[in-house]
């Protein structure tokens, strides 16, 4: 535990926000926070150029909280963020190391969400407002003195802001905030439109370049589930049903969510325990030593509470809950597959995370495959093989030294031996009826069309076609809705622009967005048919590289 503190007090970080530190797990600095912590403290300009999960949320995190003002009611932060979702990720992580520091607020801007109490939250006093640049814009239209008080700001992912065509956002944010504010710029690349940005608006920014190295954990297999957050601990029942363990330990992010998830396995007649940070030594003891002799087969615990965990008879690494950066996640299923055992780790993921499992497949240098839930026939194998498996010991000696007692329970009851070994079975297996109707009947498990990453490639990503063939209809999937906008190649649009715009300021999970065809004149996009007419009313003023995006409803006739 000293160790842990040690690493971010040499930065003479509040002693708040080093307490928050120390309860989210983590031990020593990153390279990057290592250089940029001190650079940002000092309130220099800095260039950051670093990948996704090298902890850069941290490195600029941690130091910007050192200086906000909890007395000051006003916004004194900007953090800008490409997509929403990575807009809640860097909020939630603001909050959690502000956990402890009384006064400081936290908001996230970002599309698809009503915009007034986002506007009344920024003039209640969030100092900390993290946002998409297309949203923001839509507030800085309502009130261009919104960002008056701010003087740190951080573009997160640049590159990808760029990308995503918000260029000419960037210079409206600009425009609106102090000139004296201290900018800080973190890019995994830095291309020319990246430098000039940096040369207009950065004061002698200083430099820091991180490379990567890339993480390997080939020892174990690794596979991730679809689902919705609801739907988790019902997919972890009916995966638990087919996977062969023998000890495992499931993560999750809260100490709630260790009590409830260990609740439920207990219910199901799992040998489960909880472990968290509330957990007392001692006690924490005897579970670790439950799990090593095999008194329980299933821990589920927390990052911090699991830390040092070592028990050789983990063959499963369930993350229940996504981790909050790659490292974690490495840290986490490497509890699995040691000393040269295989091991096998299953990641949850929601569609809001699906960006964070590329990032992990990317500093990893695996893939993580994507597996479907078990169906009703693979859970009735499941359970015939488990019980094969209990009564095939037995079967070799059972007839001498049972058979007798079997002829005489036959004859006192009246039964062929074919009833009485039923009956038997039936008390076995808990009167479970193992059968297709019965497992199907007992069921919600969750359904095995939870959402897909599966949608059609887009048009801007495939190889140019004739002028006949790119003009020539396209079937609609059912529950979508062909869109047109005015926009299209001659303004410089090309499928990634409307993708981001429509998902920023939409509020749509990545897979409702159908096909995009960008001509050269108009473009088409397929969306959701329910809910279309409320999300056309969203995406109203939305601008796609300075120009009104106006989507409407195509009609082909």
């Amino acid at each position: 535990m000293t160790q842990e503190i040690g690493g971010f007090a040499a930065f003479n970080l509040n002693p708040n926000i080093l307490a928050a530190v120390t309860a989210t797990g983590y031990e020593e600095p990153s390279a990057i926070q290592q250089q940029s912590i001190p650079i940002i403290m000092a309130g220099h300009d800095m260039i950051g150029q670093a990948q996704t999960g090298t902890g850069k949320t941290a490195a600029f995190a941690l130091p910007i909280l050192h200086r906000i003002d909890p007395a000051k009611r006003e916004p004194q932060a900007l953090i800008l963020a490409p997509t929403r979702e990575l807009a809640l990720q860097v909020a939630t992580a603001f909050e959690t190391y502000a956990k402890q520091m009384p006064g400081v607020t936290v908001v996230a801007v970002y599309g698809g969400a009503p915009m007034g109490p986002q506007l009344k939250a920024i003039r209640n006093g969030a100092q900390i407002v993290v946002a998409t640049p297309g949203r923001l814009c839509d507030h800085l239209r309502r009130d261009e003195k919104v960002l008056a008080t701010v003087n740190h700001l951080v573009l997160d992912e640049a590159d990808e802001m760029l990308k995503l065509g918000f260029m000419d956002d960037l210079e409206v944010i600009f425009k609106a905030l102090p000139a004296t504010r201290q900018t800080v710029l973190f890019s995994a690349t830095l291309p020319q439109s990246i430098r000039a940005i940096a040369e207009r608006h950065l004061r002698d920014p200083q430099h820091v370049k991180i490379q990567t190295k890339t993480q390997t954990v080939t020892a174990i297999e690794q596979a991730h589930l679809l689902v919705h957050a609801d739907q988790k601990t019902s997919a972890v029942l009916s995966l638990l049903e087919v996977e062969d363990f023998d000890a495992l330990i499931m993560f999750v992010r809260t100490k709630q969510a260790t009590l409830d998830l260990a609740s439920a396995l207990e219910a199901k007649g799992y040998k489960a325990a909880a472990l968290n940070g509330d957990i007392a030594q001692n006690q924490r003891e005897r579970v670790i030593d439950s799990l090593k002799d095999g008194r329980l087969d299933i821990v589920v615990a927390t990052d911090v509470a699991a830390r040092g965990l070592d028990v050789p008879r983990i063959t499963h690494v369930f993350n229940v809950d996504m981790p909050y950066d790659p490292e974690s996640y490495v840290h986490r299923i490497g509890r699995t597959g040691r000393a040269g055992r295989e091991g096998r780790a299953l990641l949850l993921v929601t569609p809001r995370e699906r960006r964070m499992l590329q990032v992990i497949e990317r500093v990893t240098g695996q893939k993580v495959a994507e597996v479907r839930l078990p169906d009703a026939q693979a859970v009735l194998d499941a359970r015939i093989k488990k019980l094969t498996n209990s009564l095939s010991p037995l079967v070799a000696e059972a007839e001498s030294t049972h058979g007798d007692l079997l002829d005489r329970l036959t004859a006192d009851i009246g039964c062929s031996p074919r009833a009485l070994a039923a009956a038997l079975l039936c008390k076995a297996t808990n009167g479970q009826a193992l059968t297709l109707a019965a497992i199907e009947k007992e069921r919600p498990l969750v359904p095995n069309n939870a959402p897909r990453g599966d949608r059609p490639e887009r048009s801007g990503d495939r190889p140019e076609r004739s002028d006949r063939e790119r003009r020539a209809p396209v079937p609609l999937a059912e529950g979508r809705a062909r869109c047109r906008t005015a926009l299209g190649a001659r303004d410089g649009i090309a499928a990634k622009n409307l993708l981001g715009a429509i998902l920023n300021e939409g509020g749509l999970a990545r897979e409702a967005i159908g096909r995009i065809q960008v001509r050269d004149s108009f473009s088409l996009v397929e969306l959701p048919e329910d809910g279309l007419e409320r999300l056309l009313t969203k995406l109203k003023d939305t601008r796609v590289a300075g120009k009104q995006l106006k989507l409407r409803r195509y009609r082909e006739d």
